[in-house]
């Protein structure tokens, strides 16, 4: 399976640079569908959440590599549910915009493309990976990877 989950760059870059995957604000809902071996690419509206510069991108891609969702001690009184992820650190932030009219997502709402985004997570197509993947210079990687 494909996902593309929706987080601040910051957070996002926290999970790549921890090697897991948190969703809906950790919430066990939001990441109970992750399986091992699924991939997850992190769509980005923000550097911060709910402010800083604007990014609208794909920031980080990566595979699931939990075989499932755990809580973790992040903060007192604040245990979220995580899905460890296998993140290709050499992708780089692919902007949105220029793919909006060629994936499966957002080809259909081109004018209104942001409603698309919300949410803790969107399943994804494959073809729709794959471009991302492309877009982000790791579709090698991407399409190299053991199923």
């Amino acid at each position: 399976m494909f996902w593309m989950g929706v987080a601040s760059a910051e957070h996002a870059r926290s999970g790549r640079d921890g090697g897991f995957a948190q969703l809906g604000h950790g919430k066990h809902i939001a990441v109970k569908s992750l399986r091992k071996g699924d991939w997850i690419v992190y769509y980005s509206p923000r550097e911060g959440m709910g402010e800083g510069e604007t990014v609208q991108a794909f920031t980080t891609i990566g595979r699931v590599t939990s075989d499932a969702p755990y809580r973790a001690e992040q903060a007192m009184d604040f245990n979220p549910y995580r899905v460890d992820v296998d993140y290709l650190t050499d992708a780089r932030p692919a902007p949105i915009k220029p793919l909006l009219n060629y994936l499966q997502l957002t080809q259909d709402h081109v004018s209104n493309w942001g409603i698309v985004m919300r949410g803790p997570k969107r399943k994804l197509e494959k073809e729709d990976m794959r471009r991302i993947a492309e877009a982000m210079g790791v579709l090698a990687d991407f399409e190299n990877s053991p199923n």
